[in-house]
């Protein structure tokens, strides 16, 4: 397990002097990665890590999309303070393409505007959702398209996750968390991990040290690998930084107010882990998220 403590403090010492980080150039790919964002209960993070993780991609250089595929309570536009005009919802119903409602915000990334108000994406009609695979074709030109779905495991989550080449689950120290974490790797393990050969990977939020991190981490991969025979590959923790809460309430990403802060170089570090690493078949990319996310039907 790589020491993400001894990579943030080294990240800290280049902030304090004065060192300015050039975007890191990446082996050239003709793929694009979808990153599905995921939690077995609410309140833990999801949200905030998919818009923090998009910037921290931006910084690299890379064409990022945002997508709220929560279809009950979306949120993504309300942590940018953006009032959409136009939601998935418009989209799904064949009344808006999605070029019409992608917005631009001022951070570098693109949002997609969640579909509240449609309960379950199987209530499609079949032209309907082929209107639907066609218009997320025009999302294919972004190198990283992230996916933040609602807590839980619904069929519209399961759904969102086949369709990625990473599955990030996050959790936080707290035993309930922990608890739902777990219930959510059981049912992917079950449903499709080894169909779709997905990469299942960990992020632990709000911890007080590092020691309580690795504590979760190996919990939770241990458990993973005992009984369910799975990897789930360790990202990384963020900190419980209290700049994260005030970025909140000023609808503003905690990356943007002030990058050097604790959880901005924590996101940072995950990102870096995740560009080191490859879609687990090797094959990822936007063609293969159309033929998982529909397959399943």
């Amino acid at each position: 397990m790589e020491d993400q403590a001894e990579k943030l403090r080294e990240l800290m010492r280049k902030q304090q002097n004065g060192f300015q980080e050039t975007p890191v150039k990446h082996k050239e790919s003709k793929k694009n990665r979808i990153i599905t964002i995921t939690s077995g209960k609410g309140g833990v993070g999801k949200t905030n890590v998919s818009v923090n993780m998009a910037l921290a991609y931006a910084r690299l250089g890379k064409k990022v999309v945002v997508m709220d595929a929560d279809l009950g309570l979306a949120n993504v536009n309300v942590m940018l303070n953006i009032i959409p005009k136009f939601t998935l919802y418009h989209v799904m119903r064949k009344q808006k393409t999605m070029k019409e409602i992608l917005v631009e915000t001022d951070y570098g990334i693109s949002i997609v505007a969640g579909a509240s108000g449609l309960s379950k994406i199987a209530n499609l009609t079949e032209d309907e959702r082929q209107y639907f695979i066609d218009e997320l074709e025009s999302l294919s030109g972004a190198d990283i398209i992230i996916i933040d779905t609602s807590a839980g495991v619904s069929n519209n989550v399961l759904d969102f996750i086949a369709a990625a080449d990473d599955a990030v689950i996050i959790t936080t120290p707290e035993p309930t968390a922990i608890t739902d974490a777990y219930g959510i790797t059981k049912i992917i393990a079950a449903e499709f991990i080894e169909k779709l050969n997905l990469g299942l990977k960990l992020v632990v939020n709000r911890v007080r040290s590092v020691t309580e991190a690795n504590k979760v981490a190996d919990r939770m991969t241990h458990i993973a690998g005992q009984f369910l025979n799975l990897q789930v590959d360790y990202l990384g923790f963020i900190y419980d930084d209290p700049l994260v809460s005030q970025a909140v309430l000023r609808q503003k990403p905690f990356m943007v107010i002030d990058p050097k802060s604790r959880a901005s170089l924590c996101i940072q570090h995950i990102v870096d882990r995740m560009e080191k690493s490859e879609p687990r078949d090797g094959s990822g990319g936007f063609g293969n998220m159309m033929r998982r996310l529909f397959g399943r039907a």
